[in-house]
């Protein structure tokens, strides 16, 4: 398996992801378009790991898969020992529930609702009583108190980001799946967002998945796999 890697994996740590053989295809006009292939890829608890390349090298359709959120032509993703080929749709969510957390680069915050309440929705969700008072103590965490009454409309971006943030570590996450969550974001804002995710994974000790187009976010990671036409480049 080809990757650039700052650390050794902590090999004695518990493996949370185990992708084999990937591969997805799609038909096209012109005829099958393959997207990915022969992927091996894993994660170990509380690492984090950084999927870069081109853009349509198939990042975000990698994380999809990984999530469990699209299913691939071939090959298997084994989130938390379960294969994901033996899930329906309702079987993959029901997985994921309280176990992942996800952070995109357009936020996905609900307009109408406040950050306090995009932070509690999923909680609710999941019929977690203490919601609120979770909400307001991660808020507080990424330095948004003073605003958990405000709407998106009213926030910056760099603060719709920490809502967004705010809002998948709430339920104390595993995992965390982040698509190029600095790339809506100025270099200042998006430092700012890099630690934040950083201190907030230490803390809890959730292992992140990263889709990123920025050296500085790639870099903190321990480990890199590069996606070259489809494939892991090295």
């Amino acid at each position: 398996m080809a990757n650039t890697s700052k650390l050794n994996p902590p090999f004695s740590a518990q493996q949370v992801i185990i992708a084999q053989k990937l591969a997805k295809e799609v038909h096209a006009p012109f005829g099958k378009l393959t997207i990915l292939s022969d992927i091996d890829l894993e994660l170990y608890a509380g690492e984090a790991v950084a999927i870069l390349g081109a853009s349509g090298s198939g990042k975000s359709t990698l994380l999809g898969l990984l999530a469990g959120l699209d299913n691939p032509t071939s090959g298997y993703v084994s989130l938390f020992d379960t294969n994901l080929n033996k899930l329906d749709e309702d079987g993959r969510a029901v997985l994921r529930a309280g176990k992942v957390g996800f952070v995109f680069q357009s936020f996905h915050l609900l307009p109408g609702l406040t950050a306090l309440e995009n932070v509690m929705l999923p909680m609710e969700l999941a019929g977690e009583a203490q919601a609120k008072s979770a909400a307001l103590e991660v808020l507080e965490q990424v330095g948004l108190s003073h605003r958990v009454h405000h709407t998106p409309q009213q926030l910056s971006g760099g603060e719709q980001q920490r809502v967004a943030i705010a809002r998948a570590f709430a339920c104390k996450p595993l995992i965390l799946f982040a698509d190029e969550p600095t790339g809506n974001l100025d270099q200042a804002t998006g430092h700012r967002v890099i630690e934040l995710l950083f201190s907030l994974k230490v803390e809890q000790g959730t292992a992140l998945v990263l889709v990123t187009h920025d050296p500085a976010l790639a870099e903190r990671c321990d480990r890199r796999y590069v996606l070259d036409g489809g494939k892991i480049a090295g």
